[in-house]
């Protein structure tokens, strides 16, 4: 099996808010829309793989849509003849090509495993080593909002069933921070766990005072600050957990706020560290050495979504936070059948080959790039 085209295709995402005309809104960006990119790989034998990468806008880290399109552009051409299954090899390939831009490569590695599954007609998790459960967990943010409406989304999502509660802080003063935390505390029913994630909105004090001032109440403080410098300097002050985030932007990163005792978990995106291929790594790096994390993505349709899952699977759940998905905040899908959906806070696993995705190009329209 040989890769005989790759094509690039644009999407505008539809985002819409908790309600009417309201954006997703997070510590320091109101998302009204997205830009993703997908990426189609053409084999010889007739196979099809599908990837995606989606960049939560041009501020929220060093990548956006442009420049994804820009970095295929410069490495597409020279994965043609390369065997899709041969991860390792396109992966260097890629790196030959062109240095960095992980998010944009991670478009071309997870259409690589959707095609070597199904060429051999069997799922991504399969590949990945065995799914563990066939039902992944998802969990819920609880969006910047008066302390009462965060505990009542809180509450609501529990009653369906999400096992994890991730409450959106910063942006806004520490006691209303507190405030907010202490109101979604109350609605925690047993085994719910709850993270309170900056997305690095907190300077260092801000960091500090929330965490002290909420010394009782069980959770983990996830991205508290900027950088991994600030957060490194979090340790032995605050009364929590820490969680990296968007400081975890490779295998590298998370090797080395592991062997600095830096983080207690992480919350790891895709595309962020490279696709499918890498998060593999680090998931194992984080079963050797005992560091919880998620296995999410930043935002994107049902491909993003199937990439995310199907890693997700395959972690040892008592190591797993679950599975973040941007399904409740997209309009529709790209697979109507067979779309990655939440049902009561858990997400099943798409039965068929590769990712489990059969989507529907067309509203997609032409490619913008084409390589053969």
């Amino acid at each position: 099996m040989k890769i005989v085209a790759i094509d690039v295709f644009q999407h505008d995402l539809p985002v819409r808010g908790p309600e009417p005309g309201a954006p997703y809104r997070m510590a320091k960006q109101d998302v009204w829309h997205l830009d993703t990119t997908i990426v189609r790989v053409q084999c010889d034998d007739g196979t099809v793989g599908y990837g995606e990468t989606c960049p939560l806008g041009p501020t929220y880290q060093p990548q956006h849509a442009l420049g994804a399109r820009a970095a295929l552009a410069e490495m597409a051409s020279h994965l043609i003849g390369l065997d899709p299954s041969a991860t390792g090899r396109v992966q260097a390939a890629m790196d030959a090509a062109l240095m960095g831009h992980l998010y944009a490569k991670a478009a071309i590695d997870v259409a690589c495993w959707d095609a070597t599954g199904k060429a051999h007609g069997v799922r991504v998790c399969d590949l990945l080593g065995g799914a563990v459960r066939e039902r992944v967990p998802s969990y819920h943010g609880v969006l910047i909002a008066s302390p009462e409406d965060s505990a009542a989304d809180a509450d609501a999502r529990q009653a369906e069933g999400f096992p994890r509660i991730q409450l959106k802080v910063g942006g806004r003063t520490v006691e209303e921070d507190v405030a907010a935390l202490r109101a979604v505390a109350t609605t925690l029913r047993p085994g719910v766990r709850l993270a309170a994630d900056a997305n690095k909105g907190w300077n260092t004090m801000e960091a500090i005072q929330v965490s002290q001032a909420c010394r009782d109440i069980p959770m983990v403080l996830e991205q508290p600050c900027a950088t991994y410098e600030e957060n490194a300097s979090l340790v032995g002050k605050v009364c929590h957990p820490i969680y990296l985030d968007e400081s975890a932007t490779d295998i590298g990163m998370v090797v080395t706020a592991i062997g600095q005792r830096v983080a207690d978990g992480f919350g790891m995106k895709v595309s962020r560290v490279g696709g499918i291929s890498a998060m593999r790594a680090v998931r194992d790096v984080c079963a050797a050495t005992r560091r919880p994390h998620t296995v999410d993505d930043t935002w994107g349709g049902d491909l993003v979504a199937a990439a995310s899952l199907h890693v997700g699977a395959t972690v040892d759940p008592a190591n797993f936070e679950g599975t973040w998905i941007a399904e409740p905040y997209v309009d529709g899908h790209y697979d109507q059948e067979h779309g990655i959906r939440i049902v009561g806070g858990w997400i099943d696993l798409p039965a068929g080959p590769g990712l489990g995705i059969t989507p529907d190009e067309s509203p997609w329209g032409d490619p913008v790039l084409s390589f053969s």
